[in-house]
């Protein structure tokens, strides 16, 4: 049972400008963090760019780029220098109007061993996903890797159990969301505070159904809305780990920062072992699960 610590890195930042700006960035932020002794590396989600989704627009397909391509060559060399495990967040274009927000893991020696297409995508003001992004056809399976078995999940996914839990049953040792998620800044202070707060709230409590961590990285600043009159989205940071009983082993600002956290990979085996959770299911019980709604 005994596994060694996992150092992580979680690299929260502002948008720098275009993806070689945001690149060089995070290519910084990689070689200090893995000097520090970290092995894996977690990015926010459409880290290599501004968050295009706040209006519909279709010059912004040409953002998009095949994987492989170029941003998951210069990450895999990044890797390959650092000895790290990158979880990275690209605009995946498939085909010819056919696109995916979707997540990639890169090894330690710089190869591409999985991807992760967002399955739940959210269209909401300020939040036009729909328009861009086609749901995921790849289910919620984790990716084997060097420093263990990644349950990859992006944004808008963290608020469904459902996705949490298939991820764990699928064997997921830690889950790892890339996130983008902010105000909408002409709502009270007292509705940002309650919104931030269900944000971390869920996600904790993923952890402590399917006891495991939870890794969560956000973006952060003020991106001003192209739309007249709009106020654009001041993205609210606060990215963290959490360990298999929900406890907070490590938690950001709302500044940029890059966060090191250790996780104890030995811990899930004794809690699940005082909660035994995935016991105690009732899985002869639960088909209603797969219906949209029960009249």
């Amino acid at each position: 049972m005994s596994k060694p610590a996992l150092r992580a890195a979680l690299i929260q930042h502002e948008n720098q400008g275009d993806a070689d700006d945001n690149l060089d960035y995070i290519g910084t932020q990689i070689a200090v963090a893995a000097a520090k002794g970290a092995r894996l590396v977690l990015l926010q989600e459409l880290h290599n760019g501004p968050y295009f989704c706040q209006t519909e627009d279709v010059r912004c397909f040409d953002l998009a780029e095949p994987i492989p391509g170029p941003s998951t060559e210069r990450l895999g060399s990044l890797a390959a220098h650092h000895g790290v495990v990158i979880i990275a967040s690209l605009f995946e274009r498939r085909a010819p109007g056919l696109c995916h927000n979707t997540a990639v893991v890169l090894e330690s020696d710089g190869r591409l061993l999985g991807r992760y297409r967002k399955m739940h995508i959210p269209d909401d003001p300020g939040f036009y996903e729909k328009f861009y992004f086609t749901p995921g056809d790849l289910g919620f399976e984790p990716v084997d890797t060097s420093v263990g078995r990644l349950g990859v999940l992006v944004c808008w996914d963290q608020w469904y159990p459902e996705a949490a839990r298939l991820m764990a049953l699928a064997g997921a040792e830690v889950l790892l969301y890339p996130t983008a998620i902010g105000w909408d800044m002409r709502d009270e202070e007292d509705e940002r505070e309650r919104q931030r707060e269900a944000w971390l709230t869920i996600q904790r409590a993923h952890a402590i159904a399917n006891g495991i961590p939870v890794l969560s990285c956000n973006r952060v600043g003020l991106e001003s809305s192209p739309l007249d009159g709009e106020p654009g989205i001041q993205f609210w940071g606060n990215s963290f780990a959490c360990g298999p009983q929900g406890e907070w082993l490590a938690r950001a600002g709302e500044h940029p920062e890059t966060l090191l956290v250790d996780i104890d990979r030995a811990r899930s085996e004794l809690v699940r072992r005082i909660w035994p959770f995935l016991r105690d299911r009732r899985i002869d019980a639960y088909q209603g699960l797969s219906r949209r709604f029960i009249d």
